[in-house]
């Protein structure tokens, strides 16, 4: 993984082309900057577009950290309102949750880290992730999985988009024990919802120009759930005849993905296979460090890593790679008509990665960390 300092250097030189002087303030390491920072040190730039900040739990702070201080140095004229919610560090009730809500339903635009949910059962099933994502009915998670330059992995070249329905499924949060020793998980497919992310993954794809879609699936063993998902996706696409339109049962996507991930363009599937996917698809190209991701309802859009993971080994130590939140957060940035500020960021970001060496003695630490994965 590329050290946050590292980033920040290279990322420096690059961007200090048009405005040299903003960066001379820059040597700061960020993890201490992210022990130090409080909610109360939001960046207030007049007339800037409020985004809410959401840091999450493991290395999400420095990672927000990185983000704030690449914005700060390029002048985004951005406002992070930040706010922070965890299962883990007891920071977590009713209370903080409508405040989130709150900020991101004033706002429209967040960005957030990973808000780990633990394995013990507490009385309550659904995480605080899991019920964020439903009151903003952020139902269209799309990771858009694609090789950068310098980063030497087995597949290169690689440009696919994944698109999961992230409100029902398997992660319903619909739990009981029936009988002693045997307990029953729902999972809940819907017309409704099955119809709605079809239709949202062929207009992507429509919108950016790419060919096929491809509908992920089980149906042949879940004949009703899967059945009902497969059926919906099958009824859009006559829709959209100029976009070619297939079919894919699970476990062979994952294989067809490592053996041959190139046959593919758009994938869109339900909840769990994309959870699964995203993570898989993200390997391929260098690990959870370094895909982006965000989550789209019909009012709010979430800009967030596409694997998302705490970290939290981590934590600290100045190794966690930054790649995959900047990115994310120059999407963030062409989501709100902010072009030149978007590809100031990633154009910088991905010249890091491909020249692949700082200045002084900072290059030969980059190098070596680059070459590490989440």
């Amino acid at each position: 993984m590329a050290a946050l300092s590292g980033v920040r250097w290279l990322t420096r030189a690059l961007v200090a082309a048009p405005n040299s002087g903003t960066w001379r303030n820059l040597c700061t390491s960020a993890v201490a900057h992210a022990a130090s920072r409080s909610q109360a040190e939001d960046m207030r730039v007049e007339g800037a577009f409020p985004v809410t900040m959401l840091p999450g739990d493991g290395v999400g702070p420095e990672l927000m950290h990185a983000v704030k201080e690449v914005f700060k140095a390029a002048s985004v004229p951005v406002e992070f309102q930040e706010h922070h919610l965890s299962e883990v560090q007891n920071m977590a009730s009713e209370e903080k949750l409508e405040q989130v809500l709150s900020s991101m339903k004033e706002n429209k635009v967040a960005i957030i880290g990973k808000i780990h949910t633990p394995m013990e059962y507490k009385g309550e099933l659904a995480s605080y992730d899991m019920r964020l994502r439903r009151k903003l009915d952020l139902f269209a998670n799309v990771v858009h999985v694609k090789s950068l330059p310098g980063y030497k992995t087995r597949h290169n070249n690689l440009d696919l988009v994944i698109i999961r329905e992230q409100t029902e499924g398997e992660y319903s949060s619909l739990e009981h024990e029936s009988a002693r020793g045997v307990i029953e998980c729902l999972k809940i497919v819907t017309r409704t919802k099955s119809q709605r992310i079809a239709k949202f993954a062929f207009d992507y794809a429509t919108k950016k120009g790419r060919g096929k879609v491809t509908a992920v699936h089980k149906a042949n063993i879940m004949k009703l759930g899967d059945g009902l998902f497969l059926q919906c996706c099958e009824e859009v696409a006559e829709l959209y005849p100029k976009i070619k339109f297939e079919t894919m049962i699970i476990d062979n996507c994952c294989m067809q993905l490592v053996q041959n991930p190139y046959q593919f363009d758009v994938l869109v599937m339900p909840n769990l296979y994309g959870n699964i996917i995203d993570n898989l698809a993200a390997g391929l190209v260098g690990g959870a460090g370094v895909v982006p991701g965000e989550s789209y309802s019909a009012e709010y859009a979430v800009f967030e890593t596409g694997a998302r993971h705490p970290f939290a080994q981590a934590v600290g130590r100045n190794i966690a790679n930054p790649t995959a939140m900047l990115l994310s957060a120059s999407n963030m940035l062409r989501h709100l008509n902010l072009e030149y500020h978007s590809n100031m960021i990633a154009d910088a970001v991905k010249k890091v990665i491909k020249v692949g060496k700082l200045p002084g003695h900072l290059s030969s630490r980059f190098l070596c960390l680059a070459k590490e994965k989440c």
